[in-house]
Parts: C-alpha cells; structure tokens; sequence
C-alpha cells in the first residue's frame, strides 16, 4: 500500500481562487490579494505560554485574502470553505456582542486594530485556503495574519512586522477567546523562507536559523494524522493552568525560569506527579529546543532528530497529549527509517512531522498508511515542507 499524497493545490492555485471569487461575489476586482501561511513547529511544544523558546517554519499551504474598501465602517466576508457572508460593523465589533463563528478570526482582528488606535477601513473580504482546519498546522494564525495585512496596507496603517503578532494573538485571546501563546502568529508573520523561525517567547526576540534540508539530501515529511481533535480546547486549558499554578509554586515568573539543572529540586516542591509530569516536559523540551538551535547553526541537521524523538515521548508520557492515531504514525515512521518524528502542535489529533532522507519520504509515508491500516483508523495523507516566507502581499 502507498502513502496518500496531499490533494490541496499550490499557493498560486489559492491565490487565483480568491480572487476569481472576489469578483464572483462582490462585482469588482480586489485591490489586491494577501497570503500567510500555516506552520508546523519544528520542536518546542507548549513552551510558548511559559514563556519559553520555540521553533516553527512555515508552510507552502497558505491562506489568501482577496479584498478591496467598501464605504463606511462596515466588513463584508466571504469564505470558499462555507460560502457563507457575514457583515458586521463597529457596533458588533466593540459592542458587548461579538461576531461568532469563523468569522469572529476576522472581526478580532478587527476590534484589535481599533483597540490600538488605527484606523481600519471597512472592506469587502474573500479568504480562500489551503491550510486544512484541524490539523495542528494553525490555520487560525494564517487567518488573521492574512487578514491583519491585507487591512493594515488598505488603511494606510504603520504596523511593524514585529508588532503585528502580537496584536493578532490578542484578537484571537481576548475576542475570539481561545488561550493561544504568541507562537503562531509570529510564525504566520515573521518566518522567512529556507529558515526556522527561533522565537523568545518572553521577549520576542526572533533568529532566522538556517535549515536548508535539500542541501543535506533530508526533508520533512508532514503527516496529518485526520484524527478528530478530542477535548482538545479544555485539555489545553487545563495544561496551561497546570503550568501557570506550578509556576506560582515554585515561586518564578514562568516555568522557563526552571532549567534542566535545577529540575531535580524543582519536582520535589511540587505536590502531585501530574504537576511534576507536566513541569518535567515545559523544561526539558525548552532545552530540546535549544540544543536543537545550535545543531542548525553548526549545520548538523542529521543530529536534531534523536532530539525530535525525544520530545514526542516526553509529549506523550509527561504531558499527556498524544493519541493513538499520532502514536501510531511516529512509530511506523521510525521504524521505517525517519531519523526522528514528533507530534507537531497543541496535541489530541493533528500533525506529525519526520525527519527523513529525501529519498526515502514515500517509503516512510507509506510505512505509515500501512500501519493506520492495520489499526483500522482513517487513512492519512502526507505531504514535505520546506521552510516557506511568512505574511506578504502577492
């Protein structure tokens, strides 16, 4: 049995359907399209809101915004995944009611360009994507991050690229309401193509660190486990209140206070073994991350991936966020040859990714398809990343 390669089209592919609908649907050619990206984290899982240190690329699978201003202070969106429209004005925006649903992602980005005090014009908005919703690849990041760009060069608005996630991580906090931390957005902005994107999450200071995988004969395959995400926004929630409360007793700002040296002491002030698991996994892969980091800088990309191994057990058995289908897909791959393999983003379903010779992928994605096989879970489909730009204007 072989792999199932990703259907989804190129990026030109999305960018023309946007805006081929845009006129379609609102009679006038867009001013322009906007396009951001999804990304897979590289390593560094649930580092992000202790403050720690990540490390995403982006994808080539990207969200495009087509729009154009309308009159007034009023957004008009469209979107090929539903083909509904919603319009929603200010009142809606800042008023007690909020836009809901996917349109929410819009409307916060929205209400967080007036909450900073920018002008936003109204427009008219048609989001085309290649992202798939679900998967771990934050598809909700290349939404905003899209959207974010496509009305901050409408309106004219000065927004440096290093403030913009930031604002597009409050809109998704405090108007949508899911509890992400800045990684996504950053990624979806800041990533540049051939690169990894080496992120500070307590002060945002970012290093491009060179991953060039062609070079090294090596690729990244990227496996979308199409498990159902199960629990996954209360089990997120209930992990990052974990952390914050371990933190509190430790008596440190952040879990990215504690280092692997100080660990042992650490777990033993804490109260329960899940405390101590989840604490166990924060700190040590914020290390994985950083040993991984100064792999790629000494060119040895070969040697990350006992380190990408590493983190999916830690994943798996201190902080408890893996399932069956994702286990079952880094097993098979490693079997099958991948230098390393980990679950790649927030965990219950989504994504694993693999380190593997370039000439082996379809082997090792093949390997896997037959093992969801014998398990008898949907079959999944695979497809490689290379290190792709972040938010731009096409």
């Amino acid at each position: 049995m072989t792999g199932t390669p990703d259907p989804r089209p190129a990026a030109g592919d999305v960018a023309h359907r946007a805006g081929a609908a845009f006129e379609s649907a609102f009679g006038r050619r867009p001013t322009g399209r906007w396009a951001a990206p999804g990304r897979v984290n590289l390593i560094g899982e649930h580092t992000d809101y202790n403050d720690g240190y990540v490390l995403p690329f982006a994808l080539p699978l990207r969200t495009v915004v087509a729009a154009a201003p309308q009159d007034g202070r009023t957004w008009t969106v469209r979107s090929e995944l539903t083909d509904e429209e919603v319009t929603f004005g200010v009142d809606e925006v800042t008023g007690p009611g909020r836009v809901t649903g996917w349109a929410a992602y819009v409307a916060g980005v929205v209400w967080g360009l007036l909450e900073a005090g920018h002008p936003v014009p109204g427009a008219h908005l048609y989001i085309a994507s290649d992202v798939p919703l679900g998967a771990g690849l934050s598809s909700s990041a290349a939404l905003e991050a899209a959207v974010l760009a496509a009305l901050v060069d409408l309106g004219g608005v000065h927004l440096p690229d290093e403030d913009r996630p930031r604002l597009a991580q409050r809109a998704e906090n405090a108007y949508v309401g899911a509890p992400t931390g800045i990684m996504d957005q950053s990624a979806a902005i800041r990533c540049r193509a051939g690169h990894a994107l080496f992120l500070d999450c307590r002060t945002e200071a970012v290093d491009h660190i060179p991953f060039d995988l062609a070079a090294a004969g090596l690729a990244i395959l990227v496996v979308d486990s199409r498990a159902p995400h199960r629990h996954a926004d209360g089990e997120y929630a209930a992990r990052r209140a974990t952390c914050d409360r371990a933190a509190d007793l430790l008596g440190v700002p952040a879990l990215r206070e504690v280092r692997v040296v100080d660990l042992p002491g650490a777990l033993n002030r804490l109260p329960d073994d899940e405390t101590r698991s989840r604490v166990r996994h924060v700190v040590t892969e914020n290390q994985r991350v950083l040993d991984t980091v100064d792999l790629l800088r000494a060119g040895r990309i070969r040697e990350i991936g006992p380190l990408l191994t590493a983190s999916h057990a830690s994943m798996r058995d201190d902080f408890e966020i893996t399932v069956p289908e994702i286990d079952t897909a880094v097993e098979a791959a490693l079997t099958a040859g991948a230098l390393g393999a980990r679950m790649t983003g927030g965990g219950f379903g989504g994504c694993v990714l693999a380190l593997v010779d370039a000439d082996r992928t379809e082997t090792v994605a093949a390997a896997v398809t037959d093992a969801y096989a014998d398990r008898g879970f949907t079959a999944p489909t695979h497809f490689t990343a290379l290190p792709s730009p972040g938010a731009t204007r096409l």
